[in-house]
């Protein structure tokens, strides 16, 4: 079978050295495991970060990839509830443990250690393993798992984002971002967004945000303040450095901000004072949990979202999929056609 195989990391620029499509051995799935044909893949920031070596314990050679939808090829001798020909999805984290307010040391996710979705064909437990929505298309369902997993226990499990409520999502157009706009809008929420770009503001004021802000503009937080007075339930962000101090300023007292994620690195400029006076709670939150991947799959159903696809590329068509991200183009999740 042919997958995307990083075997080595480096600058962007030398992207077609350190990732190519090699054949690679063929599968056969073990006693509790099913063989899924993939026939759509979607990338994530974290195949980027691995690819530059930004990443710990990396090694080579690996296939990247965390997401996937496809259809059973083959089934273990013990496995129940599915059959050959099955359209599904899988929840690409393993070993969450025993608490479900937090990982335990042994997590890990499809991609890295293990082999990942970026392949003809992956073996996984059966009990990984979800019936692809039926309002939703194999492509679209392949954008789901790791971002919607990321954005939902953020949005409903962390900040538990109620009807009515002002909420603010930074970095507007990123994959996790994208999922907690349409999550948070799922429950009847006012939705503000930041972005660097004009455009990507727009169209998520056309998928139904109430305002957006772009953060080149240095008094972003004063703009919204002035528009909202300090009325900003709960903040979703995957940004971190000092986006965070002006986040703080424009939630309300008692208002909540939930991370994900440190793309602008660690804050400079944090004021404590704030913080305590303010009376903010500050959570931080990863992928989530087996019950939160089963929860989140239900609610994908109940509300009947449908994930923004930026653009679906050809499996040869690998590195300009890469590049779209490096290059933060994308409004939604990108998508590779096995």
């Amino acid at each position: 079978m042919k997958a995307i195989v990083l075997s080595k990391t480096g600058e962007i620029n030398f992207l077609k050295e350190n990732l190519a499509i090699q054949e690679v051995k063929d599968l056969l799935p073990g006693k509790d495991e099913v063989l899924i044909k993939i026939h759509y893949a979607a990338l994530n920031h974290r195949d980027l970060w691995i690819t530059k070596g930004l990443y710990s314990g990396i090694k080579f050679p690996i296939i990247l990839g965390s997401d996937c939808a496809g259809v059973i090829d083959k089934i273990g001798d013990e496995v129940a509830g599915f059959k050959k020909g099955d359209e599904v999805i899988i929840n690409p984290g393993s070993n969450w443990g025993d608490n479900e307010n937090y990982q335990s040391s042994k997590f890990n996710i499809l991609g890295l250690p293990e082999n990942g979705t970026l392949s003809q064909y992956i073996t996984v437990p059966a009990s990984k393993v979800y019936p692809k929505p039926e309002h939703l298309s194999l492509s679209e369902s392949a954008a789901i798992p790791l971002a919607g997993l990321t954005a939902y226990r953020a949005v409903l499990v962390k900040a538990n984002i109620k009807s009515g409520e002002n909420v603010l999502i930074t970095g507007i157009g990123g994959g996790v971002a994208t999922f907690a706009f349409l999550f948070s809008k799922a429950t009847g929420a006012n939705i503000f967004v930041t972005s660097g770009s004009n455009e990507k503001i727009k169209t998520a004021k056309q998928l139904g945000a109430f305002e957006g802000f772009n953060y080149q503009n240095e008094m972003w937080d004063e703009v919204l303040i002035n528009i909202l007075n300090n009325k900003i339930d709960a903040a979703i962000d995957g940004t971190g450095g000092d986006v965070i101090s002006k986040i703080m300023n424009v939630v309300k007292p008692g208002g909540r901000i939930v991370n994900y994620g440190a793309t602008k690195g660690n804050a400079n400029n944090f004021d404590m004072r704030k913080l305590f006076w303010k009376q903010i709670v500050l959570y931080g939150t990863t992928m989530g949990s087996d019950k939160d991947f089963k929860d989140m799959m239900s609610f994908v159903s109940e509300h009947n979202i449908k994930p923004v696809i930026d653009k679906i590329f050809e499996f040869k068509d690998y590195i300009n999929a890469f590049l779209r991200m490096n290059n933060s183009e994308q409004f939604g999740k990108i998508v590779i056609k096995i």
